[in-house]
């Protein structure tokens, strides 16, 4: 009898090992083991087994973590007070640093993206913040994974989200953008006026050659004039034209 309950408690202490052995891992999760409080490797994914007390492991997701920053107060470089939101996406590619170097990855991560933020972006101007956020978002990526490489992070894409400016600021971007607007069509309506006084310059030159087409230009906008009756022109009849049509009646007939 006593040997039976001997053999059923040690074959309970040994399924009990076995279980708390066994560890399943899937194909996004790694194992970062200590052994006595020491490293002893980096395991998975599937089915691992662990020395019960001797052995402990933290687990380690390596999927893409999207994480949402908070809206930051932001100064610019020309002296404008906006609020920053953006979305980080980052991943773990060394487990052990993870967990090592680190005390919380996600936290440390999301506390430097913030401060990066105000960081980068206070180095540009507002027309920069609106315009330029593609380049911007470069530059931020950059410096965060510079930074997150010691601790094992991958920082892959950094996106800008809002830019939110007070209403003053806005009323004054749109004053802005309409004196713009005015100055670009300035500039072409005097680009007009100065090619249509090339074309006038070059056909002055052109009648001033040839008389002739001098004159039938005058009768064609004598006939122009003509056809408006609802006011009387005087118009001064060319010398030049005068003295052709005297020629002509003191000229003999024929």
């Amino acid at each position: 009898m006593i040997f039976e309950f001997g053999f059923g408690t040690l074959f309970i202490f040994i399924l009990f090992f076995l279980i708390s052995a066994i560890r399943i891992l899937r194909e996004y999760e790694r194992a970062v083991v200590f052994q006595l409080g020491r490293f002893w490797g980096v395991k998975g994914p599937g089915l691992m087994f662990l020395i019960p007390v001797l052995q402990q492991m933290v687990r380690v997701d390596l999927r893409t973590i999207v994480l949402d920053v908070p809206t930051q107060d932001v100064i610019s470089r020309d002296n404008v007070s906006v609020k920053v939101s953006a979305v980080i996406y980052f991943r773990v590619v060394d487990p052990e640093k993870a967990i090592i170097q680190v005390a919380n990855f996600f936290e440390a991560t999301s506390q430097l993206a913030q401060t990066t933020l105000r960081s980068v972006l206070g180095k540009h101007e507002l027309d920069e913040m609106l315009a330029e956020r593609e380049r911007l978002n470069i530059d931020i990526q950059q410096v965060l994974d510079a930074q997150t490489d010691s601790w094992g992070i991958k920082v892959a894409n950094v996106e800008i989200k809002h830019v939110d400016l007070d209403e003053s600021m806005v009323r004054a971007i749109a004053r802005q953008a309409e004196a713009e607007r005015e100055r670009r069509a300035k500039v072409i309506h005097a680009e007009g006026e100065l090619q249509a006084s090339e074309k006038l310059m070059q056909a002055a030159h052109v009648l001033a050659q040839q008389p002739g087409a001098m004159q039938l230009r005058y009768m064609q906008t004598l006939s122009n004039i003509a056809g408006d009756k609802a006011s009387t022109i005087v118009f001064p009849m060319p010398v030049d034209l005068l003295s052709a049509i005297s020629e002509a009646v003191k000229r003999p007939s024929a």
